[in-house]
């Protein structure tokens, strides 16, 4: 089948060696952040990831076998294979080599879907069909939770059910951010915990915090490692998240255990990089993308928060310096989703939990919110899930049984 290379990423530092370029097994291993949507289960396990070439000119050439040419999900697992091997450090261009699955093949890969969801608990609650953001930054006090709320309000305001997960559990925030109160729940069907929903716009916010948790928000947690990583297990295998679009997950900043454990569990999940354009803020944040990629992660983007204060007669002062945001996104060889302007609309409205992207009067905040969100939405684009080839599939197995049961 026709062949179909990515563009090529920015080129590597100069004087970068071969030794700098990914193996086999660093391709291999971010094929399995890719997901059947369908299947809920990675291309690697599933037989689609045929192989991988890593050449000594930064070309890595991957094949992928679909259960037939003409299957709708090709697109969105074409741009998941380039985001990520194009994402690995010294990759300069990817090759994707198509082929198809023989009918011995597609059963397998069936009957492996159908094992996994008998037989296996799955690793989350999270819908495979989900799209997971991780919001992340190197150091406090950049504006990460602020980022969140707000692209998730907009996303919701546009008509899409989103997700939020604040996993910043000492530094909870969102609750107050969002205007959301009230205390988490189990469903009365199940052994599950009900997520907060507020209607925004068109859409549904489902949110999860440890504010629901505890009695006043000024209560301090004095928790260490294990019991913070348990806490945010619960957040992902016990949440009965619906099937929501997005989630947002709010990271603690920095790069400890919590967020290691949440790569670990989300391996499909995408990482956004939040800082401010001061150089010091901008080599904290590239720490964290390196913990990101890390663990196999893509990193989607930059967002330069606190950018430059724009005064009424239209003057500009950059007050945290300049260039730390487009700086960084040049060093990891990702987009810059947006540059958001200090504002002070949007500590009163995280204050009084109205997002400022919601309000509808135009403002330099908000309108780079909404910029960014188009962004986003174009770099990590919602599943669609209609005329899927595993379900025709399935359906064309279940008829085909039939057919030999009433023929015995």
């Amino acid at each position: 089948m026709t062949n179909e290379t990515a563009p090529a990423r920015p080129s590597t530092a100069d004087g970068e060696s071969a030794s700098a370029r990914p193996t086999t097994d660093d391709v291999m291993g971010v094929l399995r952040g890719v997901i059947d949507p369908e299947l809920g289960t990675d291309i690697v396990e599933l037989g689609m990831a045929r192989g991988a070439v890593v050449n000594d000119d930064g070309l890595v050439e991957v094949t992928v076998a679909l259960t037939t040419s003409g299957c709708p999900l090709r697109a969105q697992i074409q741009r998941e294979v380039r985001s990520r091997v194009g994402g690995l450090p010294g990759v300069e261009k990817v090759k994707i080599h198509w082929s198809e699955l023989t009918q011995e093949e597609k059963t397998a890969a069936m009957a492996k879907a159908r094992f996994n969801v008998a037989q296996n608990a799955p690793d989350t609650a999270v819908p495979a069909t989900t799209k997971v953001v991780m919001v992340a930054s190197g150091k406090g006090g950049v504006g990460k939770s602020t980022v969140t709320v707000n692209l998730a309000a907009e996303l919701a305001r546009r008509g899409m059910r989103v997700g939020v997960m604040d996993a910043d559990i000492w530094g909870y925030s969102v609750p107050r951010m969002l205007g959301v109160e009230g205390r988490l729940a189990g469903a009365e069907d199940e052994k599950k915990i009900v997520p907060m929903e507020k209607a925004v716009g068109d859409g549904t916010l489902e949110v999860v915090s440890m504010g629901f948790l505890v009695d006043r928000e000024e209560t301090a947690l004095m928790w260490r490692g294990l019991i913070l990583n348990r806490a945010v297990q619960h957040f992902l295998e016990d949440v009965r998240w619906g099937q929501v679009d997005y989630l947002l997950i709010d990271m603690p900043p920095g790069t400890g255990d919590v967020q290691m454990g949440i790569a670990k569990m989300l391996p499909q999940a995408e990482m956004v990089v939040v800082t401010t354009p001061a150089r010091s803020a901008q080599k904290v944040a590239a720490r964290v993308a390196s913990m990101g990629r890390s663990n196999y992660l893509r990193i989607a983007g930059v967002i330069e928060n606190m950018s430059a204060f724009v005064a009424p007669d239209g003057e500009v002062y950059e007050v945290f310096g300049q260039g730390g945001g487009q700086e960084l996104a040049d060093d990891l060889g990702v987009p810059l989703l947006g540059q958001v302007p200090i504002d002070g609309s949007v500590a009163t409205g995280s204050d009084e939990g109205a997002p400022v992207v919601l309000d509808l009067t135009t403002g330099p905040a908000a309108d780079a919110f909404r910029a960014i969100t188009d962004r986003l939405v174009e770099e990590v684009p919602p599943v669609d899930m209609a005329g899927c080839t595993a379900r025709i599939f399935e359906a064309a197995e279940e008829a085909l049984a039939k057919l030999d049961l009433a023929a015995s």
